[in-house]
């Protein structure tokens, strides 16, 4: 009866996202999305919660780097572009159909481990840095610029340990990015989010240098996730 009256793992997803604050500060050119303010978005995002995550289930988590701005930046949900987001979620919307690479790679192997609905049963994909962050009209990582990264680091871990408060298994986590990896494990050392990191190639590399190799890859990602459940505490 206790565990009732708690919010669920989506609740408490729903309620960081539409509280989530833009940085102050930006070095010059770089600009963030937020699209948790727009109200033609927050119904779908809602809708995505409720659906896949209405329970106090706890979940490995899957990190990306942040949000690129036609997957996680336009939806609101990462590494879900519109069509990710009809087409594998079940979820219809009238968004422009953007197509993002990584959205491509991360359903293909969201379907070779059972489809949407048992992968998010028991896996959650969130991001380093929760916001997509632009420069130029172009997708620009949280690292890509001296200083950026020990700008947005107390956001970053503000935001991991507000993450992992939905209902994170501790003991392992899965890092999308050989790079992104590097930072977290930095992060990881100091704050001990997690028991141990696994890194993965990015989707977007993945799409972009090796796609001849993307059936391999997905073999690889579908045996980390399983060896990550059958370890998990």
């Amino acid at each position: 009866m206790a565990e009732a009256t708690q919010p669920t793992f989506g609740e408490k997803a729903l309620r960081f996202f539409f509280g989530l604050a833009e940085p102050a500060t930006l070095p010059a050119g770089v600009s963030v999305m937020n699209p948790f303010v727009r109200p033609e978005v927050q119904p779908l995002i809602r809708q995505f919660y409720e659906k896949f995550f209405s329970d106090h289930q706890k979940r490995v988590f899957l990190l990306g780097i942040n949000p690129g701005r036609f997957g996680g930046g336009a939806t609101g949900i990462a590494f879900t572009d519109p069509h990710a987001l009809r087409t594998y979620c079940g979820i219809p919307n009238n968004m422009p159909p953007t197509s993002e690479l990584s959205s491509r790679f991360v359903y293909r192997f969201i379907e070779a481990f059972g489809g949407a609905e048992l992968f998010y049963r028991h896996f959650y994909i969130g991001a380093v840095y929760p916001l997509a962050l632009i420069k130029d009209g172009k997708n620009y990582n949280y690292y890509d610029q001296t200083g950026l990264f020990d700008l947005l680091k107390p956001a970053i871990v503000q935001s991991l340990s507000q993450q992992i408060a939905f209902g994170a298994n501790q003991g392992v986590a899965i890092c999308l990015g050989q790079k992104n990896a590097s930072f977290l494990e930095k992060i990881n050392r100091e704050r001990q989010f997690f028991g141990r990191i696994i890194p993965l190639d990015h989707p977007r590399f993945i799409m972009q240098y090796k796609t001849r190799f993307a059936d391999s890859y997905t073999a690889q990602y579908v045996k980390v996730l399983e060896e990550a459940l059958a370890g998990r505490e």
